[in-house]
C-alpha cells in the first residue's frame, strides 16, 4: 500500500492483524474488521482480551507479527508517520506532562502535528472554551483532578483535528461522579465531529451510549461484530434467570438439555435462558421436570453482557 490516500473506502481495514510477543504469548490472533468514516466503533471485552494491542497496533506503537491494518488509507507499517499525522490516540495511562501547564501541553502538541502557531492558537482557544478548560488551563496539570487531566487529555488529541481518534479504555480508574462527567464530554465529541472513533471499554454503559457497532473480543479474538441491537437481538426481547439448588455439573446439563435452548448459558448455578415468546413458568417447569429444583427466578431484558456471557463464557468486566 502506498503512503497517498484517498477519502473513499473505510477509515479503518483489518485484515488477518496478529501480535505474538516474546515467549510465544498471542495476544491478537488474526482479526478483521472495519470501520466507516465518521462511525463510532466498540472493542468491547474484559482487560487482557486484546483490545489495547490491537490499538497499539493501529496506533503505530506496537508492531504487528503478521496481516495487515490500514489508518486513513494508510498502511500501519508501510507509513506510520502518515497514520499518526491522521488520527490521534488517548491511551489508558497519562500522556500530559504534569509540571507544565495544560495551556503549554496543547501548544506542544498542536506544534509537534505542525500546526502553525497562529492556527495552533486558535485551535486551542477553541479546545479550552469546548472541554471546559478556561479556569484550570493556565494552572500546572499536576494540581488537576484526574477527571480535568483526562478531558485535557482528550482536548490534547483534538486540537490537530483528526480524521481518526483513538480512546484506550478512557474512564479507567475515575470514580463514578467523574466518569459519568467525562462520559458526557465524549458524547459531544460523537455528536459534534465527522470523526472516525474507535473505543475499547469493558463498560457496558459506554458501549451502548457512545458506539454505532462494537465488535466483542475475547482471548484475542473476535467472537462477534454488529450493532447492538442486531446482537441483543438473537436473544429476544425477555431472558429468564434461573438458579439452581447446588448447581452441579450434572443439574446443569440435565437442565440445559431439558429445555432444548440454543442460546441458554449457564454461569455458575444460573442458567439464563432467552424466552423468545415462552412463558417464564413453561420454561421453570421444563427444568423441574428433569429433576432439578429451581430455588429463584428473575425475568429482565437481556444486555450486551448476556451476549458476552453466551458467547465466551466470561464476563465483561472479568
Amino acid at each position: 500500500m502506498s503512503a497517498t490516500t484517498t477519502n473513499h473506502g473505510p477509515a479503518i481495514d483489518v485484515r488477518g492483524l496478529r501480535k505474538t510477543y516474546p515467549g510465544g504469548v498471542d495476544a491478537v490472533k488474526g482479526i478483521d474488521f472495519t470501520v466507516a468514516p465518521g462511525e463510532v466503533f466498540g472493542l468491547l471485552g474484559p482487560n487482557g482480551a486484546g483490545k489495547s494491542t490491537t490499538i497499539g497496533m493501529l496506533t503505530t506503537a506496537v508492531r504487528p507479527t503478521g496481516g495487515t491494518a490500514a489508518v486513513a488509507g494508510f498502511d500501519v507499517t508501510r507509513a506510520p508517520l502518515a497514520v499518526r499525522r491522521a488520527s490521534a490516540v488517548v491511551f489508558q495511562d497519562p500522556v500530559v506532562d504534569r509540571s507544565l501547564t495544560g495551556r503549554r501541553n496543547l501548544d506542544i502538541h498542536a506544534r509537534l502535528w505542525g500546526l502553525e502557531p497562529e492556527a495552533a492558537g486558535v485551535a486551542i482557544e477553541a479546545t479550552v472554551r469546548r472541554f471546559g478548560l478556561g479556569a484550570i488551563v493556565d494552572r500546572a496539570v499536576g494540581s488537576y483532578s484526574g477527571g480535568e487531566r483526562r478531558r485535557l487529555e482528550i482536548a490534547r488529541a483534538l486540537v490537530s483535528s483528526p480524521r481518526v481518534l483513538f480512546l484506550d479504555e478512557p474512564t479507567v480508574g475515575l470514580d463514578p461522579r467523574i466518569r459519568h462527567e467525562l462520559l458526557d464530554v465524549i458524547a459531544g465529541v460523537r455528536d459534534g465531529d465527522d470523526m472516525t472513533v474507535v473505543l475499547t471499554t469493558h463498560y457496558l454503559d459506554e458501549a451502548e451510549r457512545l458506539c454505532d457497532r462494537v465488535a466483542i473480543v475475547h482471548r484475542g479474538e473476535i467472537a462477534a461484530i454488529d450493532t447492538q441491537a442486531r446482537l441483543l437481538a438473537a436473544l429476544g426481547s425477555h431472558v429468564v434467570e434461573l438458579r439452581l439448588d447446588g448447581g452441579d455439573g450434572d443439574a446443569i446439563d440435565r437442565a440445559v438439555a431439558a429445555l432444548d435452548a440454543d442460546h441458554a448459558f449457564a454461569v455458575g448455578s444460573t442458567i439464563t435462558v432467552p424466552l423468545h415468546g415462552r412463558d417464564w413458568r413453561d420454561v421453570t417447569n421444563a427444568v423441574t421436570a428433569a429433576g432439578v429444583r429451581v430455588t429463584g427466578t428473575t425475568t429482565r431484558t437481556p444486555t450486551l453482557d448476556d451476549v458476552y456471557l453466551r458467547l465466551t463464557g466470561d464476563r465483561l468486566a472479568a
